[in-house]
């Protein structure tokens, strides 16, 4: 693993850095408060190409590497967390699985819009009794001949009223339990499927989360992903990768939330010095570092493992659970830092607290990535 990063990653990570400090600092507060989705933002990060750096560019896409979405979705994570998982979720999940599993018409109608950030794109696959356990799928898309009829229900869907593709994952049929499952690309507006209200949420408000609602939907065949009943290996492999996302979005948080508790240190003063010089504060960040090196290096190594083709669902496992868990331990550690400014929204650590909780629930629980990593040391 080459630990110096080329020139072209040093000017996407440049670049992602002033786009977040630039454009998504100055009304992340705002968004947060009033949960308002970043628009013109994600506009501005199709503009750039951050929303399908991975994609080739033939069907639209920067066609760039896992490092250079790692360092992008770092930079911007440590700005505005909701912006981050908006773009996580359209690469990572979205973007990947359609153009690693798709026919070529599938690509050009769908893909090419998505990479190039013109339309957004949302994974389906929680439901309320079938978020970790994915297997036990209760939305159904019965055969009709040339059509399925998608009846069911959605939660916690990242981009849910945004979006305009969807990529829905449910039971064809039951008696063949996960190798029944299918895996399929709906749009927005077709008769039968709703979207339900925002949810409220403790962090990353800014990003829309919905139920969708799918009732007796008519969906092509050839929307189908893959042979019939790949829905469950599908969506298993396209959350490997997507783990290397909600780590960076984790990793991002730290390293956001470590840079303003430092400059804080520096500019505090406490029985006559800044607080830096109070070993009790010294330790706490130093502490803090050394777990956002670690956390870097094992998301950098599931980076690098992906672009080199190797099978990543051990190393992306070990870097969402350790980074999501860092994320939430240096946020708090930095409103602790911040004493009681740390507790109000204009020095943005309490944000960031609260964003960093989900980078442990969202694409597999910790407990999920411990049964992961464990299989992976039994096999």
């Amino acid at each position: 693993m080459d630990f110096n990063l080329t020139e072209e990653h040093l000017m996407i990570q440049q670049a992602a850095r002033d786009f977040a400090q630039n454009e998504l600092l100055p009304g992340v507060i705002e968004r947060d408060e009033h949960s308002k989705f970043p628009t013109e933002q994600v506009k501005m990060m199709a503009d750039l190409g951050f929303m399908g750096m991975m994609v080739d560019p033939k069907y639209g896409g920067s066609g760039l590497d896992s490092v250079s979405y790692v360092l992008a979705m770092t930079e911007i994570a440590k700005v505005d967390a909701s912006a981050a998982v908006i773009m996580s979720v359209n690469n990572s999940l979205v973007c990947a699985g359609l153009e690693k599993y798709c026919t070529e018409e599938q690509k050009m109608k769908y893909l090419v819009p998505l990479a190039k950030g013109e339309v957004i794109g949302a994974f389906c696959l929680s439901e309320p009794e079938a978020g970790s356990d994915a297997t036990s799928q209760k939305t159904t898309a019965i055969d009709k001949g040339d059509h399925y009829l998608l009846n069911g229900t959605k939660n916690w869907i990242t981009n849910g009223s945004t979006a305009s593709t969807y990529l829905v994952i449910a039971q064809t049929d039951i008696e063949k339990k996960h190798k029944g499952i299918n895996a399929f690309i709906v749009e927005k507006g077709w008769p039968g499927f709703e979207v339900g209200p925002k949810e409220k949420k403790m962090g990353i408000r800014g990003s829309d989360t919905h139920s969708l609602m799918f009732t007796d939907v008519k969906v092509p065949k050839e929307n189908r992903i893959g042979p019939d009943g790949f829905g469950f290996s599908f969506a298993m492999n396209v959350l490997n990768g997507g783990r290397i996302g909600i780590a960076s979005q984790a990793l991002g948080i730290a390293t956001g939330a470590y840079e303003l508790a430092l400059k804080y240190s520096h500019e505090r003063k406490a029985f006559g010095k800044e607080i830096f010089h109070h070993q009790a504060i010294a330790f706490k960040l130093a502490d803090m570092y050394v777990k956002i090196t670690a956390a870097k290096l094992l998301v950098m190594k599931a980076a690098c493992e992906k672009d080199e083709g190797k099978d990543i669902s051990h190393s992306g496992a070990m870097a969402k659970l350790y980074a999501s868990e860092v994320a939430l331990e240096v946020a708090n550690d930095a409103v602790q830092i911040h004493g009681g400014n740390g507790y109000v929204a204009e020095y943005h650590v309490e944000r960031m607290m609260r964003d960093s909780k989900i980078t442990q629930i969202y694409e597999g629980t910790s407990e999920i990535q411990r049964i992961v990593i464990s299989r992976g040391l039994v096999s």
